[in-house]
Order: structure tokens, then C-alpha cells, then sequence
């Protein structure tokens, strides 16, 4: 089968599309899948280039990808939620219980997937499940969003925050977003009550008294946003542990939220997928030969939405 690999960290030089990579087999609790799309999330490239070497250790060769979805073609032990022929999206990557993503068949723990929405396509099934999941994880199991509050989210045109407002939108709540101006009207189309220029404007001297603030940006956007906040409201960050003693100042709860993907969620989100509360987001779509220009588009920023590889032609 055709795959990406690595065989060493580095820059996207490292990353090798080989032709005849072994086809794998499902072990106990896993499915095997003919993979149609895969994404890529910025934990790929971080996982590329070394950055989580030192709590994350990989064993080279490596199969590169965690998202996906595709077709059950095999079944391995003790899986019976899952049959021949049903088409299903997750997460298989190497390091998680998967054989990697960035190939046209892989194995994954039935633990980590679900059936995908029907009323998408592969390619926008693939672009799901890890944006999907953090910002589900971030808004009903850590802010516990409910209609008539009010949120910041920022980021709002990447994969997580595009797919965030969709959901705040969907739970009733106010959304707040901050942006680069020409990308106002993608936002407000997602669902967006309100954009902010962070180019421009303040974000903290605009905003007030909002029940929580979902941050995908971190660094001083993250220490700012205690500002916007009111006593007893929530913090949640993709980037990072923000500042206890702020909290403890401003009065604040605050997580810095490593994301779990489970079959649950998935399920969760396949619900709100087609009930149409939430929609898909590519940015554009690569084939796996192209994978090294898939890489730098994520990593030169501003996407709308997800990178996306057609793993099959």
C-alpha cells in the first residue's frame, strides 16, 4: 500500500511517500479500514518535527496522520460494534492505539471511532474528528455551555474554532470571535455574533462580562482574555495551562485541555453533523503524493477550516 512515513524528525523533507508499505491486520479491539480521506492537525507537524519527542517517543519508520475515515474491511478479536462494509471516521494514529492515517488502509481501536455522518462525504469526514472532539470537550464537558450565555472563541477560521462557533451556536449561546478583518463575513456565516480584528482592535477593551473564553491562539491572547471574563466564568485553552494566580485574581476557572477522542464524542458529533447544526470546514484538498505542500500550507497559517488528503485516487 501507499503511505507516509517518517524516518526521522525534521522538516517536511522528512516526510516520505513510499509504495509498498506492508498492509497491516486488525489486532484485538481494532477494525481494519480502506482509508478515502485523511487531515492534518498542527500536532502533526509539532509531532514531525520533534517537539513532543520528550513525553512522546516514536519508533521509526512511522506512518504519519491521525485523523481519518474510510470503509471496515476487516474485523480483529472482540469487536462487535463494528461490521464489514460500515463506513466510519476517527482517529488510528500510530501513538494512540492506530497504525497511522497518511495511508490508503490502516488499523485502529474501535474505542477511538464511530459511524460517520451520512450525510457527508469521506474527505469531510476525515477534516472531524480531532477539531470536533476538542471543541465538544471544551464547550459542554468543561464550560458546560448553555443557551443565553455568552462566549469568546478564538481562532474562529481554523479547524477547531470554525468548528466551535457552529457548536456555541447550536447549544444558544452568544459567540464573540477574533479574526483577521477579511475574514469576518466566513465567520458570521458560521454563525458569529460578533468579530473582532485582533490585528486592529483590543478584544479585552471591547469585550465584557462573557461566561467563557475557548482559546486556540495562547501566549498573551490567552493572559488577556482573564479581562474579558466575569467572576465565576470559565477559561478553557487548547495551548497551554493558563495562569492559576490570574484565576485565583480575576476569580476564574481555567483548564488547559489536553483533547481525548472516544467513540462517544464521535457519535455526539455525527448527531450534530446531521441535524445540520454543524458543517465541515476544508481548506483545501491534497492527494498523498502531495502531502509535503499539504504540510506547508497548515504550517504557513490563516486556513479556513482543515487541510485535507485524498488517501485514494
Amino acid at each position: 500500500m501507499k503511505a507516509v512515513q517518517i524516518n526521522s524528525y525534521g522538516d517536511v523533507e522528512v516526510l516520505e511517500v513510499i509504495e509498498g508499505v506492508e498492509k497491516p491486520t486488525a489486532g484485538q479491539g481494532q477494525v481494519l479500514v480502506e482509508v478515502y480521506g485523511a487531515s492534518i492537525n498542527p500536532f502533526d507537524w509539532k509531532l514531525r518535527e520533534g517537539q513532543a519527542k520528550d513525553y512522546l517517543k516514536l519508533d521509526f519508520p512511522v506512518i504519519m496522520g491521525g485523523d481519518f475515515a474510510g470503509v471496515v474491511i476487516g474485523l480483529g478479536e472482540n469487536v462487535s460494534d463494528f461490521t464489514v462494509g460500515d463506513e466510519i471516521y476517527g482517529q488510528a494514529a500510530s501513538y494512540a492505539g492506530g497504525t497511522g492515517a497518511f495511508a490508503q488502509y490502516l488499523a485502529g481501536a474501535v474505542g477511538k471511532i464511530a459511524k460517520k455522518p451520512k450525510n457527508i462525504n469521506f474527505l469531510e469526514a476525515a477534516s472531524l474528528p480531532l477539531v470536533g472532539i476538542s471543541a465538544l470537550q471544551a464547550l459542554e464537558t468543561h464550560i458546560e455551555l448553555r443557551e443565553g450565555q455568552k462566549i469568546l472563541i478564538h481562532g474562529g477560521t481554523g479547524g477547531i474554532g470554525s468548528v466551535a462557533i457552529q457548536i456555541a451556536k447550536a447549544l444558544g449561546a452568544y459567540v464573540a470571535t477574533t479574526v483577521k478583518s477579511e475574514d469576518f463575513d466566513y465567520v458570521k456565516d458560521l454563525g458569529a455574533d460578533e468579530a473582532i480584528d485582533y490585528t486592529s482592535e483590543a478584544f479585552e477593551e471591547k469585550l465584557k462580562d462573557f461566561d467563557a473564553v475557548f482559546d486556540t491562539i495562547g501566549g498573551e491572547t490567552t493572559n488577556k482574555s482573564f479581562l474579558v471574563l466575569k467572576k465565576g466564568g470559565v477559561l478553557v485553552s487548547m495551548v497551554g495551562e493558563p495562569s492559576g494566580e490570574l484565576a485565583d485574581k480575576y476569580g476564574v476557572r481555567v483548564v488547559g485541555q489536553n483533547s481525548e477522542g472516544n467513540t462517544e464524542r464521535l457519535e455526539r458529533l455525527a448527531e450534530l453533523v446531521e441535524s445540520g447544526k454543524v458543517k465541515p470546514q476544508i481548506d483545501k484538498v491534497f492527494t498523498l503524493d502531495e502531502v509535503k505542500e499539504a504540510f506547508l500550507r497548515l504550517e504557513k497559517g490563516h486556513q479556513h477550516g482543515k487541510v485535507v488528503l485524498k488517501n485514494r485516487d
